[in-house]
């Protein structure tokens, strides 16, 4: 056995309380700790929602956790107690026969070195190569995960490379060395489908080839279930169901092993709302107790004559890059986009990252400024108004950035975080008003009052997401554009926003602009679905049509892309 780890318990020192020491469990509790195998040349991954304790128990095999972390158990390496173990033990471990690699690469390489030194690095420490040999070497592993004119990208800087080559990176570093085992923590959450599956078909031949084992940790079974050879699903701090993947996907024996594998949005069917964890299993156990269990609504049809809120014409936007010494050269992210949004409709804008997505998003809302075409709203093109014009009709348009840690100020409560843009526009008489308004929009996103008074870094990831949708609602708009708003989210977590989303724009009548990589979740929410790549439309039709029949070539590879979870052998 390559890797064992025995009842282990994680707690975290919270400091004291009338003098007793205060502790927070992360993994393992009420005597029952975690307990899992990684054999060699096999993929196990760790499954659950976040906060599970998933990373928690990756990363206390090399003791990669704070300072206030307390580990008990046994973690055998190869025979070896790695909880016993020095730390002049462990740093030689790390890097050398157990390697990381990590969900956000842009936070994980060093933005001022080049991916030369940064290769280089390891194969300095641990193999003891310098110069040419180990820059050669360098080059070959760049060339061995796919990256193209990798000589060339050596001098290249992070910011230089996309996410997926990003990503590539991260893997060749942490192969330099030849490890025996590989832990991957949600290393494809970010990334669009067809980097995802590349990732993914990339760290299995490196398995193979290097006979290496793998510790792949995700929150999405679909993913898990085209790697994994054993599964682990966690919970809360505890196991609560393991073994081959083949079982776990045919026959799951816990309720949140089967609501982990329903939550998750299908390229078949849409019903009217999606069912979150807690509804999967409160389902199960009144089935079990011979009770009536709700019914699944079918998403019912929309009003395919509601007048139009916004319409775009050959919409272009283009960036000027420099091209030798003194010339520059016109790069058109954005070339003839049109289409029509109806009142309580989702258009969905679905592509591979550098599609022209987000920048057709941020475009519409001249957050960056047009090349070329029109964007009517209420009878006016947004692109040519004068600046008092555009403060005036922006608040009625607003958008919901897809990363919620960076788009909420850290400094500001959430109270003030959502008076802000009313006290801008001028709604509401007075503070209390726009107090008691802040309040009313916490509790249409499922918020209680206590919110109001917290700052941003006491809420998880899905609460500040529905924060950023209570701020964009206090304008009152008429149209969001949601730029990659659940992409970062876990599969419970998306279902309730989601959910949300839907409920606000029954309630509301809002529609939406919808930017997504993940199709199966443009495929629930959307009425209608263009498709893009390298800047232009390639196809436009229903949600239905293009999932069902898609005309275009790039359309059905990012369908084929899509991770469908374990198949039985044909």
């Amino acid at each position: 056995m390559l890797l064992s780890i025995q009842d282990l318990n994680v707690r975290f020192r919270m400091g004291k309380s009338g003098g007793v020491a205060q502790y927070a469990h992360a993994v393992g509790r009420d005597g029952a700790g975690v307990s899992f195998d990684i054999p060699e040349n096999s993929t196990v991954a760790l499954v659950g929602e976040s906060g599970s304790g998933k990373s928690v128990t990756a990363m206390s095999i090399l003791n990669l956790l704070p300072d206030n972390a307390e580990r008990s158990g046994r973690i055998l390496w190869q025979g070896r107690d790695l909880l016993q173990a020095p730390l002049s033990e462990l740093q030689a471990l790390r890097g050398r026969e157990i390697a990381c690699v990590f969900q956000d690469p842009m936070t994980s390489l060093n933005p001022v070195f080049t991916i030369g030194a940064q290769l280089v690095e390891p194969l300095r420490r641990h193999l003891g190569l310098a110069g040419r040999a180990a820059m050669d070497k360098a080059e070959a592993l760049l060339h061995e995960v796919g990256i193209p004119e990798p000589k060339r990208r050596l001098g290249a800087y992070p910011f230089e490379l996309s996410g997926g080559q990003q990503q590539r990176v991260m893997i060749a570093m942490a192969l330099a060395c030849e490890p025996k085992l590989l832990i991957a923590d949600e290393p494809t959450t970010a990334l669009d489908v067809t980097i995802q599956r590349q990732v993914l078909e990339l760290i299995a031949g490196l398995k193979e080839k290097h006979r290496m084992s793998v510790l792949f940790i995700s929150h999405d079974l679909g993913v898990v279930g085209e790697i994994a050879d054993q599964v682990v699903v966690m919970r809360h701090g505890q196991v609560r169901e393991q073994g081959p993947v083949a079982r776990i996907f045919s026959a799951p024996q816990d309720d949140y092993t089967r609501a982990l594998l329903a939550c998750r949005p299908s390229l078949t069917g849409n019903p009217a709302r999606l069912m979150v964890i807690d509804d999967h299993i409160a389902a199960q156990t009144a089935v079990r107790n011979g009770t009536a269990a709700a019914t699944v609504r079918q998403a019912q049809a929309k009003d395919a004559s509601a007048p139009v809120v916004l319409e775009v014409r050959s919409l272009a936007k283009s960036f000027w890059l420099p091209k030798g010494l003194f010339g520059k050269r016109e790069f058109k992210a954005v070339q003839n986009v049109n289409f029509q949004l109806r009142r309580g409709h989702t258009l969905g804008v679905v592509g591979e990252s550098g599609s022209g997505k987000t920048t057709m998003g941020l475009t519409l809302l001249r957050l960056h400024e047009p090349t070329g075409g029109e964007v009517i709203f209420d009878g006016r093109n947004l692109l040519t108004l004068t600046d008092r014009e555009r403060q005036a009709m922006r608040r009625r348009i607003q958008i919901v950035f897809q990363n919620p840690y960076a788009s909420l100020n850290p400094r500001f409560t959430i109270g003030q975080t959502l008076v802000e843009p009313m006290v801008i526009h001028g709604i509401g008489k007075d503070l209390a008003e726009r107090e008691q308004r802040a309040r009313v929009l916490l509790g249409k996103v499922g918020l209680d009052d206590r919110a109001f008074g917290r700052y941003p870094h006491e809420f998880s990831g899905g609460q500040r997401q529905r924060i950023a949708i209570a701020r964009a609602l206090t304008l009152d708009p008429e149209v969001l554009v949601l730029d990659e708003a659940v992409s970062a989210l876990d599969v419970s977590v998306q279902a309730q926003v989601l959910n949300l989303l839907k409920d606000l724009q029954d309630e509301l009548g809002l529609s939406y602009v919808f930017i997504s990589h993940d199709l199966a979740v443009v495929r629930f929410i959307s009425d209608e679905v263009l498709v893009m790549k390298d800047g232009v439309v390639v196809e436009q039709a229903s949600a239905e049509q293009i999932l069902a029949a898609p005309r275009e070539d790039y359309t059905r590879r990012l369908l084929s892309a899509v991770p469908r979870g374990w198949q039985p052998a044909a």
